[in-house]
């Protein structure tokens, strides 16, 4: 968790994040599908009582993530360091909180809420893909140092929300499903 955690702050990683979208997807998929499930396993989270079913979960870590790339706050956060540290802080807790109701749910529910945040995280990828312009205006001015367009950063960040980043919570999914044949087949 010590070296994720340095890999997303503290090296050059997240200040790259500030110059180009697609690092920012990037990083924020980090902390939903592997920094919370390590703060879970790291602080057993899962054994502690949070309030609200897998269900609402869902709808909570699905709504956060959505709402933290709406543009406007988005933008919000990319230019006050308060409302950043929030969205870094809501994205982190609500996946931590989520990925704690996966681990002590029956099979069916969990592998129902990972491949309904497989479909949200891919819903949010492909319209920013297929977008017809830039919708980042902290991005606007960075991309071209990078020799990409602004609307050519957020399609390849969107890429990357929706197939790496679907493919997390597929793989997850196939994980539990597959575990519980192995226990159905030795029982």
């Amino acid at each position: 968790m010590t070296v994720v955690f340095g890999v997303l702050y503290v090296s050059p990683f997240c200040a790259l994040g500030s110059a180009l979208f697609t690092v920012r997807i990037t990083h924020d998929v980090i902390l939903a599908a592997i920094l919370a499930p390590l703060f879970v396993a790291s602080f057993r989270i899962e054994e502690k009582e949070i309030s609200g079913g897998l269900t609402f979960w869902t709808v909570i870590h699905g709504l956060t993530f959505w709402l933290w790339h709406a543009p406007s706050l988005y933008e919000g956060a990319m230019n006050n360091d308060a409302l950043f540290w929030l969205m870094q802080a809501s994205i982190v807790a609500t996946a931590a909180a989520w990925w704690a109701k996966i681990v002590r749910s029956p099979v069916p529910a969990a592998v129902t809420a990972l491949l309904a945040t497989m479909v949200a995280m891919g819903a949010l990828g492909a319209l920013l893909t297929f977008a017809h312009r830039a919708f980042y205006a902290p991005h606007w001015l960075t991309t071209q140092q990078w020799g990409l367009s602004p609307l050519e950063d957020q399609q390849i960040a969107g890429i990357i929300m929706w197939a790496p980043a679907s493919l997390v919570y597929l793989m997850a999914a196939l994980a539990i499903l597959y575990r519980s044949l192995g226990s159905r087949a030795s029982t």
